[in-house]
């Protein structure tokens, strides 16, 4: 059992010039109703005032360990944070979301009423960059045999909702450096090799989108990540070496090597990549939806290439323009959504009658 200097759980937090969000998300783990836990911040190199936001919490609340290392990658900084905490269980909280108050004492609750579950999330609340609600992210499995069924084709879980038991952590090997971008993902696999896993029902975070997401600003880089995770689980299934445990990078080379075509890393790609310029759409980041659209359709290009996901990615960024006033614009993404995939010629021309009929319209009330 924990003693005073072993508190139950640690919250784990890194932090590199997140200082919009950063006020809001430690506060959150502050006002928890579970009170049994250290907040361990680890900043890696803000030059905003990120560090002496955490730094101001710090002096006002004795649960905060803020530790401070030199200019490092998102990944090592994560490992470097993951090695501090003294509690049971790790929990991990990002910089720009927010935990709702029964969190920790929801986790725990299920943690020790379990004791065969290595790790355990929750449902999310998305919410925009100002924190207007969006949809709900509630249909994931929650059952150990369900969530191992979907594991090795997706992830399961919303990485800042985890609780982690930190013997599972240690048990697994941890973060590693190559996963830079799906390290949670990869992680998950492995302790799923040794201990059971769920997920609650229930809401326990708000999770934020916006365009300075890591997620969104090295998509390419994370499903090329989620794609060697799968790949080395599926060695390590057969008694393989995993090659990727002293790698440093991972490459589409790399995954070729594994097994994994390019034709299945660009419909990877795709698939991914039209999942985060919807949610960024729903969310009204109509910059960030063009930007990555154009990221997505430079990628995805060649022989084999599902077109599906391409041509309602055209429809969303002819929205966008549409949404803008860029009528030309709007009609030149609609003529390539048709040309990718002509049965979508009825949703393709909807625009078009939305404009003349408010054309039509205007000249009614003149008249």
């Amino acid at each position: 059992m924990p003693t005073n200097d072993e508190p139950l759980v640690s919250v784990v937090m890194i932090i590199c010039n997140v200082e919009r969000f950063l006020a809001e998300a430690i506060e959150s783990v502050l006002s928890q109703t579970f009170r049994d836990f250290e907040f361990v911040i680890v900043d890696f190199g803000s030059t905003d005032k990120s560090k002496n936001i955490a730094a101001g919490y710090a002096a006002k609340d004795s649960r905060i360990r803020l530790n401070e290392i030199p200019p490092c990658t998102y990944i090592e900084a994560k490992i470097a944070a993951c090695a501090l905490p003294k509690g049971r269980y790790i929990a991990i909280q990002d910089a720009d979301d927010v935990s709702l108050p029964n969190r920790l004492k929801k986790e725990v609750d299920f943690m020790e009423k379990h004791p065969g579950v290595g790790l355990l999330g929750g449902a999310i609340q998305r919410i925009d960059s100002d924190g207007k609600p969006l949809a709900i992210a509630g249909d994931y499995p929650t059952e150990d045999k369900d969530i191992r069924l979907i594991l090795r084709k997706w992830n399961p879980f919303w990485h800042p909702t985890v609780l982690i038991l930190r013997e599972a952590f240690i048990r697994a090997g941890g973060y590693r450096v190559a996963f830079s971008q799906s390290d949670d993902y990869d992680l998950w696999l492995r302790i799923s090799e040794h201990y059971q896993c769920a997920n609650l029902k229930q809401v326990v975070l708000k999770y934020r989108i916006h365009p300075q997401q890591l997620s969104i600003r090295k998509r390419k880089e994370q499903i090329l990540c989620a794609l060697a995770a799968q790949a080395s689980a599926s060695l390590r299934d057969v008694g393989k070496p995993d090659p990727l445990n002293s790698a440093k990078q991972i490459t589409p080379k790399m995954l070729a090597g594994m097994g994994v075509s390019e034709v299945v890393q660009k419909n990877k790609l795709a698939t991914d990549y039209f999942s985060m310029i919807n949610q960024m759409y729903k969310a009204g980041e109509c910059a960030a939806v063009l930007e990555a659209a154009e990221e997505m359709l430079q990628i995805c290009q060649g022989e084999g290439m599902e077109q599906g996901f391409v041509s309602e990615v055209y429809l969303i960024v002819a929205n966008v323009h549409w949404k803008q006033g860029r009528v030309f614009a709007s009609f030149l993404s609609l003529g390539r959504a048709v040309y990718v995939r002509p049965k979508l010629i009825g949703r393709a021309l909807k625009p078009l009658f939305r404009l003349l009929g408010s054309r039509q319209k205007r000249v009614s009330i003149k008249r």
